[in-house]
C-alpha cells in the first residue's frame, strides 16, 4: 500500500452552539491552528507531502482544541496556536511527540471524569 501523504494532520474545528457545556475546537482555535499548520507545510516545501485536514468533531472537545497526526497516532490536546511551531519540528519533522500536549491516560480518565458530572 502507497499512502497519498507520510503524515497527515487531523486538526478538529468542530462548531457547537455557544451553550453547549462541551465547548468546542473551534473557539479554542481550531481554525487558526490548521492555518499554520498550512502556513508551515508550505513553508517547507512539504506541500503534497503533509495534510493539514479539518476534522469534525474529535470527541476531545472539553480538553481544549484536538488534533491528531498520522502515523504515529499521537493525539494532542488544550493546544493553542503557539503550540504549532514545536508540534510541526517534533511531530512532523523528527517523528516524536511533545510529550508536555501528547494525550495520556491520564488526560482521557480527565474527559470520563468531566463527562461524569455533565
Amino acid at each position: 500500500m502507497t499512502p497519498k501523504y507520510e503524515k497527515h494532520i487531523f486538526i478538529c474545528i468542530n462548531e457547537r452552539d455557544e451553550n453547549n457545556p462541551k465547548g468546542d475546537c473551534s473557539r479554542c482555535g481550531g481554525k487558526d491552528i490548521r492555518l499554520k499548520f498550512v502556513q508551515l507545510i508550505n513553508q517547507h516545501g512539504l506541500k503534497g507531502k503533509v495534510r493539514a485536514n479539518k476534522s469534525g468533531c474529535l470527541d476531545a472537545c472539553e480538553m481544549g482544541a484536538a488534533i491528531v497526526v498520522y502515523p504515529g497516532n499521537i493525539w494532542y490536546t488544550r493546544v493553542t496556536v503557539n503550540d504549532v511551531d514545536e508540534i510541526f519540528e517534533t511531530s512532523i519533522l523528527k517523528n516524536e511527540a511533545v510529550e508536555r500536549l501528547v494525550a495520556t491516560e491520564q488526560t482521557w480518565q480527565e474527559l470520563k471524569e468531566i463527562r461524569n458530572k455533565e
